[in-house]
């Protein structure tokens, strides 16, 4: 590790710090209905957008009213989606000739997109055209994100009202949110990237001569707009397949700060969004404080492994960290930042090789993705999943002192309780069940490249990614199979809609509650005791649940590394 390397995190960490309050007090006017900078722009559009829709900003829904809608919603973009990529051959906007992609890979890729994972099986520049890139993959970067921000924002709603029907409208905060905070924002990074000669382009892909006289096919296309949202809306599919290590994607150090700027920004700021909905800017602060201590203690690890690098390599005389599967122009501490920054957050997009990481440094992205990615997490998903170990937290602490737990003055009852571990159980269930499977099952091992306690972290990675929501992948795994298309599939559609499901029924509960005032023996949830009691909870409830796989991936690679043995 060196000084330079702590710099740069160090300087992330305070940029992200200054953006959270003026983007959380953007967003909160926002979904409250009030004028912004852009209003008088922006409404005028939105109301239309209502009218078409056969809604309006005054009616609100029920939580099963408003989780039917986002469901029907999704449902149809997964439909469209599915049809683009099989219709593919057929349509515009397909200057490479590229053929209608497989049934399996396109049923995969839609439920990729639709759920904000962007898990990818194929390469973008040698599968997909131009149209089913903006039409099918950025619109969905764009409605999934939406999405998750809409249901953080639901649940919020249902801590902050008391003895209320409703949690607000699905269509208006999906609209709310596309029309003034993802586009706007969207149009001033890609106007950044197109700065920093990131390519936005509808012209042919170019052909060169090397200086060796072969020809080479360079692939260009709508670049700079797909990245500006696939960061920003933490979805992270990439255009080409090296994804943020390609030089059209993240050309430099800049880029490579704004993009990883963009990809927590969201997320960090509905922290501040929920204290000035509750009423407090504290309960925020203490959310993202927990946030914050298990991405620093994250990022620690990472890079000290990947700084430290493998010892094999340091007794052929080779000095320095671990530089396998990195770009030159990061080096390792921007790499590693921006693997735990992707991992913490359901963002799949990647600038180096996490399959070339060393055994302990490859083992941080995938705890950060099993916690529930609940560190900042995906827009929206993040906070939603956070809240869900808050809920336990208030609840163990209710069991601790004896009285029935509560929150922000809600009680915190069995229906809750329930709904939350609901919430928190499925992901491993998608998670591990998968994997015990696919290491046994002949055609799924054929799959796996490396041998071993590493081949076990591939598979495991792939449906941890999958489940969490997050969409990068540790790369030796030949997903683009029958068995991996489908049950990574379904493991996306787990991950996202049974949690997103039991996390409204929780906002409908909360919002229908009396608020109950504050008493001597009411637990205090914006100091440093909750915070310490919240993050412990995450801890516990993920050790005692992945410990064991992590024992035979990474920790028994890294013990074998040291004992000379790799894999």
């Amino acid at each position: 590790m060196t000084f330079n390397g702590w710099i740069q995190i160090l300087v992330y960490c305070g940029i992200l710090l200054l953006l959270v309050k003026p983007l959380g007090l953007y967003m909160h006017r926002v979904f409250s209905g009030d004028r912004t900078l852009l209003s008088p722009v922006l409404i005028p559009i939105e109301r239309g957008l209502y009218r078409l829709a056969g809604t309006s900003d005054r009616q609100e829904q029920h939580w099963a009213v408003y989780a039917t809608g986002m469901l029907l919603f999704n449902l149809a973009g997964f439909l469209v989606l599915y049809a683009l990529q099989r219709l593919q051959g057929a349509l515009p906007y397909n200057p490479a000739g590229m053929a209608a992609v497989e049934p399996g890979l396109a049923f995969n890729t839609a439920a990729s997109f639709v759920t904000n994972t962007n898990w990818q099986n194929y390469g973008g520049e040698s599968t997909m055209s131009y149209l089913v890139q903006m039409a099918g993959l950025t619109v969905q970067n764009f409605v999934s994100a939406a999405t998750g921000i809409a249901i953080a924002i639901a649940l919020i709603r249902g801590f902050a009202r008391a003895s209320g029907k409703s949690i607000g409208n699905f269509w208006v905060d999906l609209t709310r949110c596309m029309l003034h905070v993802l586009l706007p924002l969207c149009i001033l990074l890609t106007l950044a990237y197109v700065w920093l000669g990131i390519p936005q382009t509808l012209g042919p892909y170019v052909d060169a001569t090397t200086l060796e006289g072969a020809k080479q096919t360079i692939a260009l296309g709508p670049v700079a707009s797909q990245v500006a949202i696939k960061m920003l809306g933490t979805n992270g599919g990439g255009f080409f397949n090296a994804n943020a290590a390609h030089p059209f994607e993240n050309p430099d150090a800049i880029s490579n700060l704004i993009q990883m700027l963009s990809i927590f920004a969201i997320g960090a700021a509905l922290t501040n969004v929920f204290g000035r909905m509750v009423g407090s800017e504290r309960q925020g602060w203490a959310i993202l404080a927990s946030m914050g201590v298990l991405f620093l203690v994250g990022i620690a690890v990472c890079y000290w492994a990947e700084a430290a690098g493998n010892p094999l390599v340091h007794a052929l005389g080779i000095d320095g960290g671990n530089m396998e599967g990195k770009e030159t122009r990061f080096g390792i501490a921007a790499s590693a930042l921006f693997a735990v920054i992707t991992t913490a957050a359901s963002c799949g997009a990647v600038n180096a090789m996490h399959d070339s990481f060393t055994a302990l440094g490859g083992m941080i992205p995938l705890i950060n993705m099993q916690l529930g990615e609940v560190i900042v997490g995906g827009v929206g998903a993040g906070f939603y999943g956070i809240l869900m170990f808050v809920v336990v937290a208030v609840f163990v602490a209710g069991l601790m002192v004896g009285r029935t737990p509560e929150y922000l003055g809600k009680k915190i009852e069995a229906k809750e309780v329930k709904m939350a571990m609901l919430a928190i159980l499925c992901l491993p269930l998608a998670m591990l069940i998968f994997t015990a499977i696919a290491v046994v099952l002949p055609s799924a091992v054929a799959s796996i490249a490396n041998g071993g306690p590493h081949g076990f972290s591939e598979v495991l990675y792939a449906y941890t990614s999958a489940a969490a929501n997050n969409g990068s992948a540790f790369g030796g795994l030949s997903g683009n199979t029958p068995w991996y298309n489908i049950t990574l599939g379904v493991g996306m559609l787990m991950g996202r809609f049974l949690v997103i499901v039991p996390a409204l029924a929780i906002a409908g509960s909360l919002a229908a509650k009396k608020t109950v005032p504050a008493s001597a023996g009411t637990f205090p949830t914006d100091g440093t005791l909750f915070v310490g009691l919240l993050v412990g909870v995450i801890v516990i409830v993920g050790g005692l649940t992945f410990f064991p796989s992590l024992t035979v991936g990474p920790i028994v690679e890294h013990l074998a590394m040291i004992h000379g043995q790799i894999f």
